[in-house]
């Protein structure tokens, strides 16, 4: 299964220095039988897109919650056999039950260095979003209108330098 890891630029350091990257509290997002029940339509790549824009969103949490995190999103795409479907945490999310090898990531999404500003702000607004607050929700659009840019595993130490 396809799943998506929320992430921050500290995590994807510490998974070119071991070669795994551990999901926090286990969570990930994944095309999961209750995220293609919420959609009335949709193919398997928008709902996988739905899926990592989730894993985007919570990278935002984590990225809240460090203390000198770099703004940035990050997500990390893989494919793991071993997950297990959490649907009454939300549609998309899944447990994985130990860290993801490098050698079954498929693909780095990072923002480019021009959403800074956009996700330093909504990172300092998720919580109040998740509670329902418009303005913070208008807030974190402006981080999710920048694309996240793709990269492949064994560009990782190339990015992490340009960081």
């Amino acid at each position: 299964m396809r799943i998506y890891l929320p992430a921050t630029i500290a995590m994807l350091r510490d998974l070119e220095a071991s070669g795994e990257i551990r999901a926090r509290s286990g969570t990930a997002f994944a095309l999961t039988p209750a995220l293609r029940e919420a959609y009335v339509s949709g193919s398997d790549e928008e709902l996988e897109y739905a899926a990592l824009l989730d894993a985007a969103r919570a990278s935002l949490r984590l990225i809240s919650a460090e203390e000198k995190g770099e703004p940035r999103r990050a997500v990390v795409s893989a494919d793991v056999d071993n997950v297990t479907l959490r649907a009454d945490l939300d549609a998309a999310v899944v447990r994985l039950d130990g860290p993801v090898p490098l050698s079954q990531i498929a693909a780095i999404h990072v923002d480019a260095a021009e959403a800074a500003d956009a996700v330093t702000a909504a990172a300092a607004v998720i919580d109040a979003a998740d509670l329902g607050d418009e303005d913070a929700e208008f807030t974190l659009g402006d981080a999710e209108d920048h694309e996240l840019a793709w990269y492949a595993p064994q560009e990782l130490p190339f990015l992490l330098e340009l960081l």
